[in-house]
């Protein structure tokens, strides 16, 4: 729909079929990062460019007591689904565990932090941290890598800032007053280049343990100090939550592709204490 005008440049729009026509949900955040959603890129088109680069990616994810169960449908469905890697390779540490799930929960960033320092710095480009009682469902590929990228919680992603479950307690390093804060981000689910999520884990581990020392515990733990985190460190990127849903069942106007999601279970069953 675009006239040649005598002396301008003459503009033609290529793969219109990839053009964003949502109209319900923002593509762009107000700090100009891009929104990752179905229809905002061309796969085939950035594949073929990331390609060339030769990219390393490493994923953590941790299986602690019952949650072992989960790993086999999350390893499989990563195989169909996960970037396009064929060397892909698989270790095991074994990581300690505690009697809280909130502790296992608050201890991952500082394993994470540990794990950057001492074996990836010098092994992968990007890294993601996710979690193990998840599968995915369709592609999630190079279009997810940036420098810093959170995810936009599948609960709170079309809510009113003033619904949004940070922690509203002064005393706690996780604070957000109520007229602040950008969006919700899910803990399950959050990436970047290695030094850009070492300074995020580094960060929240160091929060995390102020925190501790003051007897207070974030109401969301480690989800809380991340969101905090992003609100002072603003993402590059942010996944919309086809990239972290809440159950394959559940539909929401907005979601056309689910790529990744949360696995039904009983809480109370898998973990260690309620």
């Amino acid at each position: 729909g675009l006239r040649s005008l005598p002396g301008c440049v003459k503009f033609h729009l290529l793969k219109s079929d990839f053009i964003f026509n949502q109209t319900n949900v923002a593509s762009v955040t107000p700090w100009l990062a891009p929104i990752i959603w179905e229809g905002t890129f061309d796969p085939i088109l950035i594949d073929s460019i990331y390609k060339q680069q030769n990219l390393t990616i490493a994923t953590t994810v941790f299986a602690l007591g019952k949650y072992t169960r989960f790993v086999k449908d999350f390893l499989e469905s990563a195989e169909q689904h996960y970037f396009m890697g064929e060397n892909r390779s698989l270790t095991v540490r074994k990581v300690q565990s505690f009697k809280r799930w909130q502790d296992i929960s608050m201890s991952r960033m500082e394993q994470l932090e540990k794990l950057i320092e001492n074996e990836l710095a010098s092994e992968a480009d990007y890294i993601f941290c996710l979690d193990i009682d998840t599968k995915f469902y369709g592609r999630w590929g190079v279009e997810s890598l940036g420098r810093l990228v959170g995810v936009i919680h599948p609960w709170l992603f079309d809510a009113p800032r003033n619904r949004f479950t940070y922690e509203r307690r002064p005393k706690s390093q996780a604070y957000i007053p109520a007229d602040e804060g950008d969006y919700y981000y899910a803990g399950a689910a959050f990436g970047g280049s290695l030094e850009d999520v070492h300074h995020l884990t580094k960060t929240c581990r160091e929060k995390l343990h102020i925190d501790a020392a003051n007897s207070i515990e974030a109401v969301w733990q480690e989800e809380s100090h991340l969101n905090k985190y992003f609100l002072l460190n603003k993402p590059s990127k942010l996944l919309s939550p086809e990239y972290m849903w809440r159950d394959i069942n559940e539909s929401a106007a907005q979601i056309k592709v689910i790529r990744f999601s949360n696995v039904p279970k009983n809480y109370a069953e898998v973990r260690p204490n309620p």
